[in-house]
């Protein structure tokens, strides 16, 4: 669910085997395979599950890694819950369980990227508040953050920071309309005293 950088360890037909460490060796199949990929070249890759369940490589950049919030697309809505489009082959899948309304196809959500303790895979949420901060821990007043829209209260927006905490940008703080998915760039104006 990560880049990772791997070096090649063997040369195959079907693709190129990279040294994964504990995880084994990690095939990256030959549709991704450059001729300035030779034994022991350094590579820097996404490694996730193919359908199989088989730790994989790609050259591929995914919209989003584990442990990042991005604004994605549904492709396909069925009885084990939405796949969203991530850039990559494989859909990503969003659990009923983890929908905070149910998904439609064709509209997009923002959710945050999780490996499943059960399943091992990547998954999505979009219930955010299951994967993210909400005491401001590491910040300060002034700090530069970047901001994903995920929400509108009375007071304003709702807003991920740094794909790790949960905040408010209040409604005559925005200096223009924000809207939901939106990536913008803010500062840290307050911290309240519970943090």
């Amino acid at each position: 669910g990560r880049y990772n950088q791997l070096t090649v360890v063997k040369l195959t037909d079907f693709g190129i085997f990279l040294d994964g460490g504990k995880f084994g060796n990690i095939l990256l199949p030959k549709r991704y395979v450059t001729e300035d990929m030779k034994l022991g070249s350094r590579l820097n890759l996404f490694i996730h599950l193919d359908s199989d369940d088989s730790m994989i490589a790609t050259t591929l950049t995914p919209k989003a890694q584990v442990g990042e919030c991005a604004y994605l697309q549904v492709k396909d809505v069925n009885q084990a819950g939405a796949f969203l489009d991530w850039g990559l082959a494989k859909d990503l899948l969003v659990p009923y369980g983890e929908q905070q309304q149910p998904m439609q196809l064709g509209q997009s959500y923002v959710v945050c990227l999780y490996l499943d303790s059960y399943t091992g895979r990547i998954t999505a949420s979009s219930r955010l508040n299951r994967h993210l901060e909400e005491r401001a821990t590491g910040f300060k007043v002034q700090q530069s953050v970047d901001l994903l829209i995920c929400g509108k209260s009375k007071m304003g927006y709702k807003a991920v920071i740094n794909h790790t905490h949960l905040g408010l940008i209040f409604r005559d703080e925005a200096f223009k309309p924000l809207q939901y998915g939106e990536r913008v760039s803010g500062f840290i104006k307050h911290i309240r005293p519970d943090k």
